[in-house]
């Protein structure tokens, strides 16, 4: 779904040129979304959500939605994987380098972890 709230056309110099992806890091929508931009060679700024949807005020009051991934393109607000991809293939062109991209990532999902430990995050003090 594409919210324009202006009715203008998408400019891609909005907004300093940098669209905005709220996203999490381990939302499946999220990454399909960020793999996309990086092929076609678009820098965006990641904008964490909190994992609990009651607590994504700033997400609710910008796209009017709690759910994610959420793409600001200036005046633009596209929601949903499916709108978004849509929307950046009929607004962007791949990159020189998206093929080069799409491989290595494919090659990255047959590869096994480095199989470095977690470490738990309470054996670094915030605070000395």
């Amino acid at each position: 779904m594409v919210d324009d709230t202006d009715g203008a056309e998408a400019d891609p110099t909005q907004n300093g040129g940098m669209l905005e992806l709220y996203q999490t890091e381990w939302c499946p929508a999220s990454h399909r979304v960020r793999q996309r931009l990086t092929e076609l060679g678009l820098d965006f700024l990641a904008r964490q959500v909190p994992a609990d949807r009651e607590a994504r005020l700033r997400l609710l009051l910008k796209a009017g939605t709690d759910a994610i991934p959420v793409l600001v393109d200036g005046s633009r607000i596209i929601k949903g994987q499916d709108a978004i991809l849509a929307y950046l293939g009929e607004h962007f062109e791949d990159s020189a380098d998206a093929k080069a991209h799409r491989e290595r990532a494919a090659t990255a999902r047959l590869q096994p972890t480095t199989g470095a430990a977690l470490v738990p995050a309470t054996r670094y003090p915030l605070s000395d």
